[in-house]
Parts: C-alpha cells; sequence; structure tokens
C-alpha cells in the first residue's frame, strides 16, 4: 500500500513540473499556459432622434373586470384584447414598444425619413376602436362587464433607445412626446381617439397614403384643456365617442 502511494505521489510531482526535456522520461500533462484574457464591455446603442407619432391605447373597465373575475379568466381576455391592438398597429405600419397592464404603446413613423406617421397612427386608433367594439359587446353580454378602449395620440420628437435590466434591455420611446399622449389617453372616453394639435396640423399638410384612409372618419375639436404635468394648454381634436357627438 505504501508503494502504491509512492509512486501516486511521484507522478503528481512529476506532473507539477511540467513536460520533460528531451531524452528524459516523465508525464506529460498536456496543458500549457493560458494566453492573456480580454474583457471588453459591450456598450449599448446611442439613442437615436426620431419625429413620429406616439400611440396610446387602455382598456376602459378594467379594474371592475380583474375585481369581478379569477385571475387566471382575465388572461385570456386581455390577450384577445391586445391581439386587436397589435394588429391594428402592424396593419398600419406600426411598431409596438410595450405592452403591461391594460395598456399599449406604439409608434409610428419611427424608421421613416422625413415622416411622422400621423395618418397612419390615427388609421390604427380608428381600426382599434371599431376592432374591439364587437368583443365588447360580447363580454356585456356573456360576462356582464362593461369595457372599451380609449386612445391618445401625439406627434413630436422622440428619443428611440435601449432601456431595461442588464441582459432584458429593449427598445423603446422617451420624450415629451411620450407623456403627452399618455396623458391624453387617460382623458379620453370609451370608444374615442385624443389627439393632439400636432397630429392635427400633419393630418391637414399631408396627402392621402395609400392604404390608409381617414378621410370619412368624423373629427371633432374640443375646448383647450391643460394636462397634468404640462405648463401650457393644449388644443385637442378626437375621433368621438357617441357620448360627444350627442353632446
Amino acid at each position: 500500500m505504501r508503494s502504491i502511494l509512492g509512486e501516486l505521489q511521484s507522478a503528481v510531482r512529476t506532473a507539477a513540473a511540467g513536460p520533460t526535456g528531451s531524452g528524459r522520461r516523465g508525464v506529460r500533462t498536456g496543458l500549457r499556459p493560458a494566453g492573456q484574457i480580454i474583457v471588453t464591455r459591450v456598450r449599448p446603442p446611442a439613442a437615436r432622434i426620431a419625429r413620429a407619432t406616439v400611440l396610446f391605447a387602455d382598456l376602459r373597465g378594467y379594474t371592475g373586470l380583474a375585481e369581478r373575475l379569477a385571475a387566471v379568466r382575465v388572461v385570456p381576455l386581455l390577450d384577445e384584447f391586445f391581439r386587436i391592438l397589435a394588429d391594428a398597429t402592424e396593419t398600419y405600419g406600426g411598431d409596438v414598444f410595450h405592452m403591461a397592464g391594460d395598456g399599449m404603446m406604439a409608434g409610428f413613423g419611427v424608421d421613416e425619413e422625413g415622416g411622422d406617421g400621423a395618418r397612419a397612427a390615427l388609421a390604427a386608433g380608428h381600426a382599434m376602436l371599431q376592432g374591439f367594439a364587437p368583443v365588447a359587446a360580447r363580454w356585456r353580454s356573456e360576462l356582464s362587464i362593461d369595457a372599451g378602449v380609449g386612445v391618445g395620440l401625439h406627434l413630436g420628437e422622440v428619443a428611440v433607445g435601449m432601456l431595461g435590466p442588464p441582459r432584458q434591455k429593449t427598445t423603446t420611446l422617451v420624450g415629451d412626446t411620450v407623456n403627452v399622449a399618455a396623458r391624453l389617453c387617460s382623458r379620453a372616453r370609451a370608444g374615442e381617439v385624443l389627439f393632439s394639435c400636432t397630429v392635427a396640423t400633419a393630418l391637414n399638410n399631408s396627402a392621402a397614403s395609400p392604404g390608409i384612409d381617414v378621410g370619412a372618419t368624423p373629427f371633432l375639436q374640443l375646448p383647450q384643456f391643460e394636462l397634468r404635468g404640462r405648463s401650457r394648454p393644449i388644443d385637442i381634436w378626437c375621433v368621438p365617442a357617441a357620448q360627444r357627438l350627442a353632446l
């Protein structure tokens, strides 16, 4: 036993000494000294500036829906809702940048040079209202739940950049344009699109785009009002809900 242990210890000492020289017997480990390891930090691409129309859409009646139904029953309803919004966004060439809770943010004209996406965004918003209307009627009939969708649009400068936790960063839009669109969405009634004066001006100045027709859509200019967090009131228009037209 001692002899075997001695041989093992001798072999270990020989291996630790490295490869043997020419003409000498020994054990070669096959290991080579490691080369220099260079670690390079990968920086995320810098944000770029774009002129685009930002769209926010929000499910009205979600709080009551979530209170009345088990969470597992809410999931397919939200999936149906978001599918309608995403389909409308894709149909009119927009990009979905964020979905959370009961709302969605999309951008139109983000990758267009010289474009602004206003006409496409309004057409998408109108398509969301039309697409969700029969779904809302079915939910009302089958689940006794009143739901609707409100949409807000604003056109302006946005920063397009990567945000989020490490290894989970996603492309998103940042800036005052995003904030105003979100505020307009929060003020929109169920079944209507609110849009700012910048969108209205772009619609007035732009020619109709192929496949995008909003000419027959009724618009209603609303009185100026202040949006929370803004220093000045803004002019707004809407694709009105039935309640607006009844006033």
